[in-house]
């Protein structure tokens, strides 16, 4: 069946067993956006809380080593890494706090999305990744022209907002360049504010709608056809025809059981050929009768055959068998209800004992 079969049959929404094993693999939707808004953000808390200060600094300490270039004797290889060393040892004071703020927007975009988690699976080799066939569907797929749509209103959204913001700007920019130069930095800091603030409302929402989308897209990719969902039934339930073939073997050892256990019973109680219930009592065993076998129509007719080849008693009882059957278990006492109709039949058996016994003593 081709792949756009399998999608068409796919009409049904995913089980909660299917997300909860799609999430277990790390199978999450993901915007990939959102990282792109938080550097953004980032972008534009260094400028505004680090660049105008720690600019102004590293500008300040790097004017005094240039401007005094006779401070440094650089005469040999171990010369010029020192020289470099004091230079990157400045540079990271205005870098590295930048690149921290952009290392954490971009954990924390990633973290917001979804629940942090290990899975090795994402990161096996996979022969799809590798197929031509697969690359070239990813390319030129639903999904390759969703993301080509989005770069390419990205890219339109900044070239129309650079171009509107520039061209607003102009008259101050040409201006700048006859104005003392000291004022140079202050302009491009807040025209770079400008634009990172226009492009980042763009950017919000580029990326709600792509949160949107990718998640939608998400549950649509989950759905399952109506045989999938069948096949999960039965794979959490049990196959019915396995738990049948179980009953019916359970059945049967129930059932030879049963059989084994009625050459012990002291009476059985039966209609003439539909209920039979086999009991056994004895007093020193302690307790009520209790039920060792019941059956009805062809084991019940087994169950009185069996009694009668061991010479126990078969009592005829239409009422008492038919409401005995639906009210005792096997293995199990018999019910307070028929304490006193069981125990008159047991007492009318060994009176009749008794009475053989004398008989034959005299």
């Amino acid at each position: 069946m081709s792949e756009g079969a399998d999608k068409e049959s796919q009409t049904e929404e995913p089980t909660e067993k299917k997300i909860r094993d799609t999430v277990e693999k790390g199978n999450l939707p993901v915007s990939r956006e959102a990282p792109i808004l938080a550097s953004l953000l980032a972008a534009i808390a260094v400028v505004v809380f680090q660049a105008r200060n720690n600019a102004a600094q590293l500008a300040s300490d790097l004017k005094v080593t240039f401007e005094n270039p006779t401070q440094w004797s650089i005469g040999n290889g171990i010369d010029a890494l020192q020289f470099l060393h004091a230079m990157a040892l400045q540079s990271a004071k205005f870098v590295l706090p930048a690149t921290g703020l952009f290392m954490v927007a971009g954990i924390l975009a990633s973290l917001l999305q979804n629940p942090p988690q290990i899975n090795l699976e994402r990161i096996r080799p996979k022969y799809s990744n590798m197929s031509l066939s697969s690359g070239w569907g990813r390319l030129f797929g639903r999904r390759g022209f969703t993301e080509f749509g989005k770069s390419l209103f990205k890219f339109s959204a900044v070239t129309i907002i650079v171009g509107w913001i520039l061209s607003d700007e102009l008259p101050l920019l040409l201006k700048t360049m006859f104005s003392d130069p000291l004022l140079l930095p202050e302009t491009i800091l807040g025209l770079a504010m400008r634009l990172l603030a226009a492009v980042s409302v763009a950017t919000i929402v580029l990326v709600a709608a792509d949160l949107l989308f990718s998640r939608i897209l998400w549950r649509r990719d989950l759905r399952m056809s109506k045989q999938e969902i069948k096949d999960e039934m039965k794979q959490s339930e049990g196959d019915p025809m396995v738990k049948a073939r179980q009953r019916q073997i359970a059945r049967e050892r129930t059932k030879r059981r049963m059989m084994a256990a009625v050459p012990r019973a002291t009476v059985v109680i039966a209609n003439p050929t539909h209920y039979a219930i086999a009991l056994r009592y004895v007093r020193e065993e302690g307790g009520a009768p209790v039920v060792v076998a019941k059956g009805v129509d062809v084991l019940a007719l087994k169950i009185r055959e069996i009694a009668e080849t061991n010479d126990i008693p078969v009592i005829e009882d239409k009422l008492l068998a038919r409401s005995m059957y639906d009210h005792v278990e096997i293995d199990q006492m018999i019910p307070p209800q028929f304490f006193k109709a069981v125990a008159e039949l047991i007492y009318f058996l060994q009176s009749r004992s008794q009475a053989r016994l004398e008989i034959g003593a005299a």
